[in-house]
């Protein structure tokens, strides 16, 4: 598909941010094109949790729903692709994709999620998204009570013990090499009878994703039903750095409340531009950041 239109707005991503945002703007008529490379960052979750009315649903489902609801909206078409490049014109934008494909529109909205950086341990990437687990508040309800670990260290070892330790009190912090706890993080462990394991992590052994031992360099093993795991990402797209958009210190999109970014006409949604990585929280910023696109073009045009 080609399209020399210019259009209201292309949108980056089509997952649950980039459908939200697009139902926004189907809905106010504007011309919209969803770019999206097939590629979502949960693939491999077996249910998504913390979505009222879609609490437990397969997020493919979701997924295909939520796009068959927007494919409604006569203005709203889809683009299977990936943008490789885009730059600020007098207009608007212009964007260019894998497959040598250009469009244009004055308003854009990047929901092109993050790509999580795997550690290189046996195992790990098998079972993340199922029993290998990022969000207390999407996968911890599930794991409540159970043999739990906390693969982190120092500041992100504390917070997410401190949630987590309300769902299970069976729980073990995993530093993989020395731990950096201040001396009152180090007491406050100790208070809450959570033990801290500091050596180096060489396999996590599962059943279909399911974790079963956690086995470190001098083969000792350690049963656990459950790792929480903080993990670095990048961006998925380049496109928010090639047009200029600010970064937050952790490497977020920075957004104002109203999911704009520093360059003017374009918006950013879901986990690409938030710490709360939800189903839930895409869904919400996405639908903010296609009323605020379609509120600029109303005061450029009226």
């Amino acid at each position: 598909m080609k399209d020399d239109r210019m259009l209201d707005v292309i949108i980056i991503g089509g997952s649950y941010a980039g459908l939200s945002a697009a139902m926004a703007l189907g809905r106010s008529l504007r011309q919209v094109l969803i770019i999206d490379s097939g590629l979502p960052c949960n693939w491999q979750t077996p249910h998504s949790h913390n979505l009222i009315t879609q609490d437990g649903e397969k997020p493919s489902v979701i997924a295909k729903k939520a796009k068959e609801q927007v494919e409604k909206y006569a203005t709203v078409k889809f683009q299977k692709g990936f943008v490789v490049s885009g730059v600020k014109t007098a207009e608007g934008f212009e964007l260019l994709t894998e497959n040598g494909e250009k469009y244009q529109s004055r308003k854009l909205i990047l929901a092109s999620g993050i790509e999580d950086i795997m550690p290189r341990i046996q195992g790990f990437a098998a079972c993340w998204g199922i029993s290998v687990i990022h969000c207390p508040y999407c996968h911890g309800y599930e794991f409540k009570t159970r043999k739990t670990a906390i693969m982190a260290n120092g500041e992100r070892a504390m917070h997410l013990a401190s949630l987590v330790h309300n769902l299970s009190k069976d729980l073990t912090i995993l530093t993989a090499g020395q731990a950096s706890f201040t001396k009152e993080q180090s007491d406050k462990l100790k208070t809450h009878g959570i033990a801290v394991v500091e050596k180096e992590i060489s396999k996590i052994q599962h059943k279909n994703g399911w974790v079963q031992q956690v086995i470190f360099n001098d083969d000792e093993e350690m049963a656990f039903d459950a790792v929480y795991a903080a993990v670095p990402f990048r961006q998925h797209a380049g496109i928010p750095v090639s047009l200029g958009c600010e970064l937050t210190e952790q490497g977020y999109i920075m957004v104002d409340n109203f999911q704009k970014t520093s360059v003017k006409g374009v918006f950013a949604c879901g986990d690409n531009s938030s710490m709360m990585r939800s189903v839930a929280n895409a869904v919400a910023t996405g639908n903010l950041a296609g009323a605020m696109a379609n509120k600029e073009l109303v005061d450029e045009q009226f």
